[in-house]
Order: structure tokens, then C-alpha cells, then sequence
């Protein structure tokens, strides 16, 4: 197996000077083959040379001018460069296109541990009162905090899931800032008094820097982790990859992916492939006591507004049910989505509707798409899961972020 793969260099030669809507030129043509997804561009400048007009640039010029020739340089796929050619066509007003057929190249890409962890880490000590560390995790953006020892070895990790388990809180993370401030100020005097050390997960989980991304989703998928410490070839602590490093990573290489079949193979399934079919519904008219009741029920935390004939309408996730409704009904909310209370019961759960609450504009993918495609919708629109919908708008799925890192790691 090789991963070598063909590919083509188109090449533009432009002046320096040359302009686009007040733009350079070179600029905006490697704009242009950044926002179609070209494997990368290269901007060459030149210190001589003279175009089809004659006009000669050089660098002895370049007091009086600033006018050197450049060179823009694409290196990719050809179906991708026939892609974004016309765009670049578009924008030139003179200069020269090439392209360069019949060569291989390798993609140098970032499929080690090393190259996408975040060497930014939030850490605490084991007697670092829990307010502070909660603090830490609604502000930091990998949302854990590893506890470190004096002698600087890792004793252990804090997530949102620990303060859950162990700490004592109702809400999630996610959700702490949108709750009315008499639930917050609850919640917070749950775990005052309390500790790092006394609700981090230990002992912890490491991952060497040199492990490929693969070895790593293999690593979370089989111990349930979103997160992985990482360490160098001593032990010592050097940075944090998370799940959604190592799918950004994957939607990154999508230019190279064919070339890359150890870590991008299985993206090549279709979302039907991997989706969840156990999805919670309700009906725009479902009394809304019975949507809390669904989303409570299902890990997956929301429930998708059908019609009769299962064409997709709207969806509830309980973020959504705490925005929307007014402080007078968020009361009960809060007992019956936190099981203060118990959801089934309707007087623990305000009156209304799932149409009076739900978001109408759903983010769904077609059953057909690739799962490079959804992972990348995925990504752009920050959200965990989408909902799979057939030609008529049917309701037929979800896939989220788990189902992707399975694929990349080989689990499905």
C-alpha cells in the first residue's frame, strides 16, 4: 500500500501589482482555492521576468514599482483543481495558467497525536476548591482539567461528567449559563466545600505524542473517553487531544483522503451506514411534558418534530426548552428535564406544546451523503449530531460525532 497519489501543479503567473476588486490578485486566488477545499496553495515571488506584454518586473524596480512577477502554485487532485479553475479564471485579468500532469505526490498530514493536541492545558491541584475548577471548565475550550501532582505527574481529570457523577450537580455543563440564577446559585453551593481531588476520575488514561489519531480513536471509542492526556517518551505531560481535534484533523485531510486510506477510509461510507435509527419523536401537537419526557430518556438529549407522514419539522434539545421558555414555566422545567422531579408526572412540567418550543430550522444530510461530508456540516455548524433525512424530507436517523470517530477508528 502506498500513499502516494496522483496529482497535478497548476501554476498562475500574475504581476505583483495585478488587482481584483482592489484585491492582489495572488491573494485572492489562494482565497479562492482555500474556500473550495484545494489541498493548499503556494505563493512564489519572483526577482525577474516579463509577460506576454512585454512589461519586464524585476527587483531593481522595486523601489520605483513593487511590481515583481508572482507565482501562485497548486498542488492537488485533478478533479479538485478542474473544480476551482474556473474560479480562478475569473479573477485574472492577464498573466498565465499551467498545469503539470503525470505526477505522484505523498501528503505530508497531521495523523499524529503531536500535530493537532492542544499544548494549552487548564490544570489544578488536588485541593483546588471544585467553584474554581468549575470555572475553569465553562471557560477553557477543552472542557477538562487535568489535577497535577507537585512533582508534576498526572493524578487525574475533571470534565463536566465528573462534577455530574461525582460532584453532585443536575445540569451539564453546557447548560449551566442559561439556567435561571436561583438553579445556578443552587447548583454551585452543591459543590462548594468540595475538591479537584475529590471528583476526578484517577487514575487517568494517557496517550503517547507520537501515537497516530487513529490509535488514539481507537483508544476513546474503547474506554468511552472525549479526552486524552498526552505525554512525551519520558512521562511527562505535554499537552490534551480531544475527540474533536482528532475529527477536525480527518475533515482536514479531505483533500488527501483517497491518499490516506489508514485514517480516512471508512469516511467514505454513507451517513445511512453509521446513523442511530432510535431516534425520540414527538408531533408538533405532543403535550410538552411528553417531549421533557423523551429527551430525559434518550442519551441523545433531544427529540425530532415529525409529521404524521415522518417528514422532519422541528426539533427540541433541552438547551432549547430553557431559552425558550418564559421565567414563569422555566421553573418546572428545570425539576422535570434535572429529575428534581419525575418528568411523567404533567404537574411537574409546564403546559404547551412541542410546536411552541421547537426549532424549526434542522440541520439534516441526506442518507447518501458521505460521512466526510457530514462530518464536515458537522464542524461548520458546531453541533454533535445531524438529523438523516431521505429525498421527501423523512425522517430516517441521526449520526453524531461518536459514530464518526468509531469510523476513523476502524470500529465500524
Amino acid at each position: 500500500m502506498t500513499e502516494y497519489a496522483e496529482v497535478e501543479v497548476l501554476r498562475v503567473y500574475c504581476g505583483e501589482s495585478d488587482r481584483s476588486d482592489g484585491r492582489p490578485v495572488y491573494e485572492v486566488i489562494v482565497e479562492e482555492a482555500r474556500r473550495h477545499g484545494a489541498a493548499g496553495a503556494t505563493v512564489l515571488r519572483g526577482v525577474l521576468g516579463f509577460g506576454a506584454g512585454s512589461l519586464v518586473h524585476t527587483a531593481k524596480l522595486l523601489r520605483l514599482s513593487e511590481d515583481l512577477p508572482m507565482v501562485v502554485e497548486i498542488v492537488d487532485r485533478p478533479e479538485r483543481l478542474d473544480a476551482v479553475l474556473p474560479r480562478i479564471e475569473a479573477v485574472i485579468r492577464g498573466g498565465l495558467i499551467t498545469r503539470q500532469r503525470g505526477i505522484t505526490a505523498r501528503f505530508h498530514c497531521p495523523v499524529r497525536v503531536r500535530d493537532v493536541m492542544a499544548t494549552t492545558v487548564a490544570t489544578a491541584s488536588r485541593d483546588t476548591p471544585l467553584p474554581v475548577v468549575m470555572d475553569m471548565l465553562v471557560s477553557h475550550d477543552n472542557k477538562a482539567v487535568l489535577v497535577i501532582e507537585p512533582d508534576g505527574a498526572v493524578a487525574g481529570i475533571v470534565t463536566g461528567g465528573d462534577v455530574l457523577m461525582r460532584g453532585g450537580m443536575a445540569a451539564r455543563l453546557s447548560l449551566q449559563d442559561i439556567l435561571p440564577e436561583d438553579i445556578r446559585k443552587n447548583e454551585r453551593d452543591k459543590i462548594s466545600g468540595r475538591t479537584a481531588g475529590e471528583v476526578m476520575t484517577s487514575p487517568v488514561v494517557t496517550i503517547n505524542d507520537r501515537m497516530s489519531l487513529r490509535d488514539a480513536a481507537q483508544l476513546m471509542t474503547g474506554k468511552g473517553l472525549k479526552r486524552l492526556p498526552v505525554v512525551d517518551a519520558a512521562g511527562e505531560l505535554v499537552g490534551l487531544v480531544s475527540r474533536v481535534d482528532i475529527l477536525r484533523a480527518a475533515s482536514d485531510l479531505a483533500p488527501s483522503a483517497q491518499a490516506l486510506p489508514r485514517f480516512t477510509a471508512g469516511l467514505f461510507q454513507q451517513a445511512r451506514d453509521v446513523m442511530i435509527t432510535d431516534v425520540p419523536t414527538a408531533f408538533p401537537d405532543t403535550p410538552l411534558h411528553q417531549v421533557v419526557a423523551a429527551i430525559v430518556a434518550s442519551p441523545l438529549r433531544r427529540a425530532v418534530v415529525v409529521d404524521a407522514d415522518g417528514t422532519v419539522r422541528g426539533i427540541v434539545l433541552d438547551s432549547d426548552l430553557l431559552r425558550r421558555c418564559g421565567p414563569a414555566r422555566k421553573p418546572g422545567l428545570v425539576e422535570a428535564l434535572f429529575s428534581f422531579g419525575k418528568p411523567e408526572e404533567t404537574g411537574a412540567c409546564p403546559t404547551g406544546s412541542a410546536a411552541e418550543v421547537m426549532e424549526p430550522n434542522v440541520l439534516t444530510i441526506h442518507e447518501d451523503a458521505p460521512l466526510m461530508e457530514v462530518l464536515q456540516k458537522m464542524l461548520a455548524t458546531k453541533v454533535k449530531r445531524l438529523v438523516v433525512v431521505d429525498d421527501a424530507g423523512k425522517l430516517l436517523g441521526m449520526v453524531d460525532r461518536e459514530a464518526i470517530l468509531r469510523v476513523i477508528a476502524g470500529a465500524h
